[in-house]
């Protein structure tokens, strides 16, 4: 199981220390936080270290960090996906270094996982970019009891899918994410984080808010880089994963 971090959302950061003790970087595009001279040193901290790179692309919404939904037209949503992609893809390039998947913020994420005409959408926007790059973009998205509906999808775009589960995150009896703007949404008690971790390598339930097990199949296993205490918690999950190799 690979760790993954949001990354190289403000130009003020602990991604240098964040860095060495994941897999995968998603790293911010623009359009939610971030600045190119930020991206490009993001890049340059994913090369050194030999971290997978990811797009975390976002709604045009830096007021809000993008996490208010928003409603736009298909064709202006595909531009603003594939805009930001092509611009990490260009300093990645200055770097020699390459993207190799997707997977979209906040409230767009989030729409995405409830919503399969908009997953589909940036499906089409990832598959129209691997029409002409030689190596073709995967998608992160949420693993979920069931799917099935976003691997048919997938598979008519040609597009691998990753799926990720949240360590610092507390999830729903459905299986989505309890909403930011409710209280026990984040974790940040490392021990309830580690032994989160320790159940799903051993391919046990991830327990919901009110005790219900969740069983996913996994790819990933994400902290968000704002998360309070982001880093210790990476260490600990770190130490976890490496400690069953």
């Amino acid at each position: 199981m690979k760790l993954n971090c949001d990354l190289g959302e403000f130009a003020n950061n602990n991604d240098a220390e964040i860095m060495p003790w994941i897999d995968m970087a998603n790293i911010a595009c623009g359009f939610h936080g971030s600045t190119p001279l930020t991206i490009k040193n993001t890049v340059k901290l994913a090369k050194q270290h030999q971290v997978t790179i990811g797009a975390h692309p976002s709604y045009p919404d830096v007021e809000n960090f993008g996490r208010q939904t928003m409603q736009l037209p298909k064709s202006e949503l595909i531009a603003c996906i594939q805009y930001q992609i092509g611009a990490l893809q260009g300093l990645c390039r200055a770097e020699n270094a390459q993207v190799e998947y997707v997977k979209p913020h906040g409230a767009l994420y989030n729409d995405m996982m409830k919503n399969l005409n908009l997953f589909e959408d940036i499906c089409v926007a990832i598959a129209e970019l691997n029409q002409s790059c030689q190596h073709s973009l995967a998608l992160m998205i949420q693993a979920l009891a069931d799917n099935q509906a976003f691997d048919d999808i997938a598979k008519k775009h040609d597009i691998e899918l990753y799926y990720e589960a949240f360590a610092d995150r507390a999830y729903l009896d459905n299986g989505f994410l309890v909403p930011r703007n409710e209280t026990g949404a984040v974790l940040a008690d490392n021990q309830a984080v580690v032994e989160r971790c320790q159940a799903l390598l051993n391919q046990q339930p991830l327990l919901s808010i009110n005790q219900q097990p969740l069983t996913f199949q996994l790819d990933a296993l994400c902290v968000h880089g704002d998360t309070p205490n982001a880093l210790a918690m990476l260490k600990a999950l770190r130490q976890t994963i490496n400690a069953t190799k």
